[in-house]
């Protein structure tokens, strides 16, 4: 029995034999814009029915916090095509989000002091622009970083070793 390791030296999600930059990559930021930016919507929802009601950076750590489980998730699952995502997963994850939490709360609180009198949906426009540019941030760490080990290979539910990471999950191939 041989164990499989296409895929090494390739970049973190691309196919063997795939340049870097290719379509994988591409998809995968498709796929984590459309899911991360559904869930972006869905608190940014929530922080209009509740960012006026308590504490504004209170309201953000919440939604943020639900947020994050449930984006994590979907990226590892179905983003990044790892399967479930383990608490290490979530983890890693949440650091990001806690960067991004800084970034959209500071966004929000700098715009607040120059802007005190402006309406809640250009202060939902501050946080989404925010949000975008926080999530580009975290779509390059989550990919180089979070979820670069062993991966499974696009489409055939097989890992595959990548470089100076550890090799878990190879699956036993016969010849």
């Amino acid at each position: 029995m041989a164990v499989t390791t296409a895929g090494i030296g390739s970049p973190a999600g691309s196919p063997a034999g795939s340049p870097p930059g290719s379509t994988a990559a591409v998809s995968a930021f498709v796929r984590f814009v459309l899911f991360g930016g559904g869930v972006t919507l869905l608190g940014s929802g929530a922080l209009l029915l509740i960012g006026d009601r308590i504490p504004l950076a209170v309201a953000n750590a919440g939604i943020a916090v639900g947020t994050t489980v449930l984006a994590t998730e979907l990226h590892c699952r179905f983003t990044f095509r790892r399967g479930g995502a383990g608490w290490s997963d979530h983890g890693a994850s949440g650091l990001t989000v806690l960067m991004s939490y800084l970034f959209t709360t500071g966004a929000l609180l700098a715009f607040d002091t120059l802007q005190p009198h402006s309406g809640a949906l250009l202060r939902q426009g501050v946080y989404l622009a925010a949000s975008g540019l926080a999530g580009v941030g975290r779509f390059l760490l989550l990919r180089l970083v979070v979820f670069a080990g062993a991966r499974a290979e696009a489409g055939s539910g097989r890992r595959v070793a990548l470089p100076g990471r550890p090799v878990t999950g190879l699956v036993p191939v016969s010849r």
